[in-house]
C-alpha cells in the first residue's frame, strides 16, 4: 500500500491524519483531529437521547469524511507527480 492510499484511508476515518502522513497542512490537520475527537464525543452523547439528530449528524460526518478522503487522495497524487522522475 502506498503513502497516498494510506493517507486517503486515514483521512476518511480520522480527518487530518492523512495530511500528517503526507506531510502537508500540519497545523490544520492537528486542529481537524481535535475537532473530530470532540465531534465524536458529542455524536456518541446524543446517540440514544436524540436518535434523529444522531442520524443527521452521522450523515453529515460521512459526507465530510468522504470529502477529506478525496482531498487527501488528490493531494497525494499531486505529491507523487512532483516527485516522479521526469
Amino acid at each position: 500500500m502506498n503513502k497516498t492510499t494510506i493517507a486517503t484511508v486515514a483521512n476518511f476515518f480520522l480527518p487530518g491524519a492523512g495530511y500528517l502522513i503526507l506531510g502537508v497542512k500540519r497545523g490544520l490537520a492537528l486542529l481537524w483531529l481535535a475537532g473530530v475527537i470532540a465531534l465524536t464525543v458529542v455524536e456518541f452523547g446524543i446517540r440514544e437521547s436524540e436518535p434523529t439528530l444522531y442520524a443527521v449528524m452521522f450523515a453529515a460526518v460521512l459526507v465530510m469524511n468522504t470529502a477529506f478522503a478525496i482531498d487527501a487522495y488528490r493531494m497525494g497524487k499531486e505529491l507523487e507527480a512532483e516527485l516522479a522522475p521526469a
